[in-house]
């Protein structure tokens, strides 16, 4: 096989493959998602709720360590020494003078009996910490849900938005064209065909603006799924089928459940309760502290010998009689040794002991004093911080109840007033036409029915977001269905 044929060949399979990888890319990219796939999609990726993650985890462990303080506390603590010169053998506690080699260990186990409870109320106190992080994981979630939504919709409305942009400027474009022709028969004024150009072009500016806000939102959207190389396709409900429901509203019972549920009131009232613990945590510092210990240990010296027993080795002076200086003498006897095994040394010279210590505190330069009215300003902050969150919450839930009731009322009026416009435009149209109306008014009919149309779209989406933000402050999954639940 020669070597151009070699080389024509692999370069159709690398081109194949270059073909398959954008094929693949392309499908990848190109994605058509619902609000609930947006909404996975951020929660699964976004940062922010895996630092809150991260932080829950860290409480969880120290929540799993102030358990672990109710143990015993068990320490082994073996030694081995060469010591030079006039020394203390530890084995036979006299100072000698020689090289000595020393081997000694000791076990020691240690648990606390009372502590002023305050390991159990540590324990309490990281309880609440740890819910009041998994309550953050919570709050984050339900924020970025809200904006997701929220985004999900301005992308839907900027879409609609710009399909009534696009009909107008094609309407636009076919009344210049009329115009054109009505002045070149001689049927319309110059006037008239500068009106329907002027017309064209405030329509193509409004379709351009829009153009530049719907992928100002689609960029945010893709942001905040982190996606932003994404080519997106939303699949969207007819909104044109939405209903009118502006049934009255329970406000008193909304606001019992939303107390209930809100997962920042949640979290502030769970931090509230941790800086409640944290001054009886501080207070059992002033209380006695009873810990049971117990001790084993043994050692070795090799300066030391086993005595086996003893040998007469002749006779010491003891005294003299009086008058003869006689001596008078005792057998004197020298011990007899060997050498001391290591193993032997150890199981003679084990001992243990057992016990109760009684700590208790009588002056620490106030310190005892000082964190108590430290955790007690740190509660008294943490309750007005909760108090503050309740009445942002009444007042923003309050808001949201209202601007719900205003946009059902506002939809009502941009429909009729959208069917009055379309009247319009349709009889100013005939008029003109019959020459019975001039482009200046016709041109305003136009302008009116197109910023209806604009208007009752954004109604219509204005009224979906304000029925999410009262489903987001009852916990409630977001889903397209306007309808009251």
């Amino acid at each position: 096989m020669s070597y151009k044929v070699i080389l024509k060949r692999l370069l159709i399979v690398i081109l194949c493959t270059i073909n398959l990888l954008f094929s693949h890319l392309n499908s990848y990219a190109q994605l058509k998602i619902t609000l609930q796939q947006a909404i996975d999609s951020t929660l699964n990726r976004n940062l922010q709720i895996k630092q809150a993650q991260f932080n829950a985890a860290f409480t969880e462990e120290n929540l799993k360590q102030f358990r672990y303080n109710q143990l015993p506390s068990i320490s082994a603590s073996p030694q081995s020494s060469f010591n030079w010169g006039r020394t203390l053998d530890v084995s036979t506690y006299n100072y000698i003078n020689q090289r000595v080699f020393q081997v000694n260990g000791s076990l020691g186990a240690q648990v606390a009996l009372f502590q002023g409870g305050q390991l159990r109320r540590q324990i309490v106190q990281n309880k609440l910490l740890l819910q009041a992080d998994q309550s953050n994981i919570t709050k984050i979630k339900n924020d970025l849900i809200l904006a997701v939504a929220t985004t999900f919709l301005q992308v839907m409305a900027s879409g609609d938005l710009l399909k009534a942009s696009r009909q107008q400027v094609k309407v636009a474009k076919l009344s210049v064209e009329k115009a054109q022709k009505n002045f070149n028969a001689g049927n319309k004024s110059l006037a008239d065909l500068a009106q329907a150009q002027a017309q064209q072009a405030t329509t193509e500016l409004d379709e351009t603006n829009i153009h530049n806000t719907l992928e100002a939102n689609l960029l945010a959207l893709k942001q905040l799924m982190e996606m932003p190389s994404a080519t997106l396709e939303l699949v969207k409900p007819d909104i044109g089928k939405l209903t009118d429901e502006n049934k009255k509203l329970d406000t008193t019972a909304l606001w019992k459940e939303v107390l209930a549920v809100n997962p920042d009131i949640h979290l502030a009232n769970l931090q509230k309760d941790a800086a409640y613990q944290a001054i009886k945590v501080a207070k059992s510092s002033l209380y006695p502290s009873l810990f049971l210990f117990g001790s084993a240990g043994t050692n070795f010296s090799d300066a030391r010998s086993l005595i086996t027993g003893t040998k007469q080795v002749g006779f010491d002076t003891i005294g003299f009689v009086n008058g003869t200086n006689q001596r008078v003498l005792e057998p004197a006897y020298r011990s007899t040794v060997k050498n001391y095994p290591f193993v032997r040394q150890f199981s003679d010279n084990f001992y243990q002991s057992a016990g109760i210590t009684l700590q208790i505190p009588l002056f620490n330069h106030f310190a005892s004093q000082v964190n108590i009215r430290k955790a007690k300003i740190s509660y008294q902050n943490a309750e007005v911080t909760a108090q503050i969150a309740i009445n942002n919450l009444y007042k923003v839930f309050n808001q949201a109840l209202a601007d719900l009731n205003a946009a059902n009322k506002r939809l009502a009026a941009n429909q009729s007033n959208y069917q009055a416009t379309k009247q319009v435009l349709y009889v100013s149209e005939k008029r003109y036409q019959a020459g019975l109306l001039n482009s200046v008014d016709y041109n305003i009919a136009q302008t009116n029915f197109n910023k209806a149309e604009f208007d009752l779209i954004q109604a219509r989406y204005d009224l979906i977001f304000r029925n999410k933000v009262i489903d987001y402050y009852l916990v409630k999954p977001l889903t397209l269905d306007v309808k009251w639940q």
